[in-house]
């Protein structure tokens, strides 16, 4: 059977947006158009009033391998910078966004992982950052993110051995934040992620850029106007007096 073409696929369904990195002749590798095509893509969703929050995996049964090493060769400059600007895109993406883990996470597949808000794998799943192997230089942003999620012991024991590590060990150190079995992944990425699409995205962007150190002073005294002037806070409350289940309607656009 011919293999179908490196690509990044999408699906909406219950205010979620699912991408799919799409290369299995190579356990989804991500070539340079892979790379250069997520960021515009995340722009999409991202101005998608419909889309409010966003599930990165892989397809056929695997997360991502990192890059495609051929395109390594002689251009390990131009794809690194790539990769970055695609972790960056995603980790600024301005609504939650999950990795559904399965299989191999590996490499450029770790910094996209890392760079989503929550990670739920299998328990098969394998993770590993692989730059000794290859004698080159993980990038100085990646490092940080990785340090700030699973704390510079973890970062220095992956990044010095190039060694993979099992879900049980991912999640103690908290690469992962929630661990099922194969055949209940699915379910659970679906019942959680339509948790996040129905609460207020006012509160979730303001969460993700504090606790992402994006706001200074001037920033979450702009949230905090938001929270005080939008309409989320009386519709919570008026919700919760009534007994029924809010219907939050700010989205990111309104704070600019």
């Amino acid at each position: 059977m011919e293999s179908s073409p490196p690509a990044l696929l999408t699906e909406h369904a219950d205010g979620v947006a699912t991408v799919t990195l799409s290369n299995p002749a190579k356990r989804n590798a991500m070539t340079p158009g892979m790379w250069a095509g997520l960021p515009p893509l995340l722009r999409k969703l991202a101005d998608d009033p419909a889309v409010r929050a966003l599930v990165l995996t892989g397809a056929r049964g695997t997360f991502c391998a990192g890059a495609d090493i051929s395109s390594l060769r002689g251009e390990a400059d131009s794809a690194q910078r790539l990769a970055v600007a695609a972790e960056e895109a995603l980790a600024a993406f301005p609504k939650p966004t999950l990795a559904a883990v399965r299989g191999h996470c590996v490499g450029g597949g770790c910094q996209l992982a890392l760079a989503c808000d929550l990670r739920f794998a299998s328990r098969e799943a394998r993770f590993g950052i692989t730059p000794a192997k290859l004698g080159i230089v993980y990038p100085a942003a990646s490092t940080r993110r990785l340090v700030r999620v699973a704390g510079p012991s973890t970062a220095k024991y992956l990044l010095f051995s190039a060694e993979l590590t099992d879900a049980e060990r991912a999640l103690r150190t908290g690469l992962v934040d929630e661990l099922h079995e194969d055949g209940e992944l699915d379910a659970r990425v679906r019942e959680f992620t339509r948790v996040l699409a129905g609460r207020s995205q006012l509160t979730q962007a303001a969460a993700k850029e504090f606790a992402d150190g994006r706001a200074d002073e001037e920033r979450a005294a702009a949230w905090q106007r938001a929270a005080a002037e939008g309409p989320d806070a009386a519709e919570g409350v008026a919700a919760f007096l009534e007994r029924r289940t809010p219907h939050f309607t700010w989205t990111p656009e309104a704070l600019g």
